[in-house]
């Protein structure tokens, strides 16, 4: 992609904050119940969502990871896919 990735159209379920622990690269995130540490359960959010971890955000994984294996469209499908599974899991 000629201009870098945009951003990624994530509708705010949380999904993959309430499972941390699905992932070796996020595990450590775990609070002990499979939530990320930094998401506040009253307000649905990441309470250091500007700060948070490199692996929180997905378009600086696509340029440190990715963008050389795919495109940025292909990448979000891959990450849309991913983000469906845990919503009807």
């Amino acid at each position: 992609m000629a201009d870098g990735p945009r951003n990624f159209p994530c509708n705010q379920c949380g999904e993959c904050c309430r499972r941390v622990h699905l992932l070796a690269e996020t595990a450590s995130l775990d609070r002990g119940d499979g939530i990320c540490r930094h998401f506040d359960d009253d307000l649905k959010r990441c309470r250091i969502y500007q700060q948070r971890p490199d692996i929180c955000w997905v378009d600086r994984q696509y340029e440190l990871h990715y963008r050389s294996i795919m495109t940025w469209e292909a990448f979000v499908e891959l990450n849309q896919s991913a983000c469906k599974a845990l919503q009807s899991s």
